[in-house]
C-alpha cells in the first residue's frame, strides 16, 4: 500500500483570503476618494467642513441672491424711514396751522362780540336822539350790558318811554324866554323894584359873562344849539324866572343823564377784550433713525 504525501491546504487558503481583503479595501478607498471628489466638486464639503472643523474662515459666502435680498431690504427700510420723516413734518405743519386757525377764530369771535355791542349802543343812541321807541334794542341792551351796566341800561330804557330831544328842549326854551326874564309869579312890588335896581348896577370883571337875563338867555340858546344842555341848565337856573322853567329843567336833566348812560354803554362796548393771535413757533420734526 503506497501512501501519498499529504498536502496542507491551509496556507493557500490563508493567502487567498488576504488578497480578497486587499481588493475589498482598495475598492472602499476608491469609493471614498470618488465620493470626496464629487463632494468637493459640488460644494458639499465647503458647506459641511466649517460646521465640522469650526473654522470661520472656511464659512460659506452668501449667494448672490441672498446679497440682493439684503440690499433690497435695506433700501426699503431707508425709504420707509424717509416716508415717516416726511409724514411727521407734514403732521407738525398741520398741527401748527390748526393752532393758528384756533387763535384767529378766538380773536375774530372777540372782535365780533365788540362790534355787535357797539352796534347795539349806537343804534340805541340814534333811537333816543330821534325820540323813537327802542323795540328789539331793549332786550339786546339787557343781554349785552345788563350785567356790567345795569343803571345805564335802565336809564336808556326809561328815556325811550318818555323821549326828550334837543329839538323839543329848544322849542320849550323858546316859549319860556319871556317868562325867564321876569320875576316869580308871587313877586311883590318891593322885590321887583330891588331886582330892577340890582340889575342896573353890576360890578364884574371884563372876562366874566354878563349876569343880565338877556345875556343868559343868549348863552343858553347857544348852548342848546351846540347840544351843551348842561350849560343851558346852569344859565336857566340863575335867571329871575327860573320857577317857570321847572319842567324844562327836569326834561333837560333827564336828557343829560340819558346821554351819560349812552356814553357809558359805548365805553363798555369798546372795553370788551379781544384776543390777538399769538405767533406760533415752528418746531422742526426730528428725523426717524434707521434701525
Amino acid at each position: 500500500m503506497t501512501l501519498s504525501p499529504l498536502v496542507d491546504s491551509r496556507p493557500a487558503r490563508r493567502s487567498g483570503g488576504r488578497g480578497l481583503g486587499v481588493v475589498l479595501a482598495g475598492l472602499v478607498l476608491a469609493m471614498l476618494a470618488g465620493g470626496a471628489w464629487l463632494g468637493w466638486h459640488n460644494g458639499w464639503l465647503r458647506t459641511i467642513l466649517p460646521t465640522i472643523t469650526g473654522d470661520p474662515a472656511a464659512a460659506p459666502t452668501a449667494s448672490p441672491s441672498a446679497t440682493t435680498a439684503a440690499i433690497v431690504a435695506q433700501s426699503n427700510l431707508i425709504a420707509t424711514n424717509a416716508a415717516l420723516t416726511d409724514a411727521t413734518v407734514r403732521l407738525t405743519a398741520l398741527q401748527q396751522q390748526l393752532a393758528e386757525l384756533n387763535q384767529q377764530a378766538t380773536a375774530a369771535s372777540g372782535q365780533a362780540t365788540r362790534a355787535e355791542a357797539l352796534l347795539v349802543a349806537f343804534a340805541a343812541r340814534r333811537a333816543i336822539e330821534r325820540g323813537q321807541p327802542l323795540g328789539y334794542l331793549e332786550p339786546a341792551l339787557r343781554m349785552r350790558f345788563g350785567d356790567s351796566q345795569p343803571a345805564a341800561v335802565d336809564q336808556v330804557i326809561a328815556a325811550a318811554l318818555k323821549p326828550v330831544t334837543i329839538g323839543g328842549l329848544t322849542e320849550e326854551f323858546t316859549a319860556l324866554e319871556p317868562r325867564l326874564t321876569g320875576g316869580p309869579a308871587n313877586e311883590g312890588q318891593w322885590d321887583w323894584l330891588s331886582r330892577e335896581i340890582g340889575s342896573m348896577f353890576v360890578i364884574r370883571h371884563d372876562d366874566t359873562p354878563s349876569p343880565a337875563p338877556e345875556s343868559r338867555i343868549a348863552r343858553a340858546r347857544a348852548a342848546l344849539a351846540g347840544e351843551r344842555v348842561d350849560l343851558a341848565i346852569a344859565e336857566v337856573s340863575r335867571m329871575p324866572g327860573k320857577d317857570a322853567a321847572t319842567d324844562w329843567l327836569a326834561h333837560a336833566r333827564d336828557w343829560v343823564a340819558t346821554q351819560h348812560a349812552l356814553d357809558q354803554l359805548e365805553s363798555a362796548a369798546l372795553s370788551i377784550p379781544t384776543v390777538a393771535p399769538a405767533p406760533v413757533t415752528q418746531t422742526p420734526a426730528k428725523p426717524v433713525a434707521a434701525r
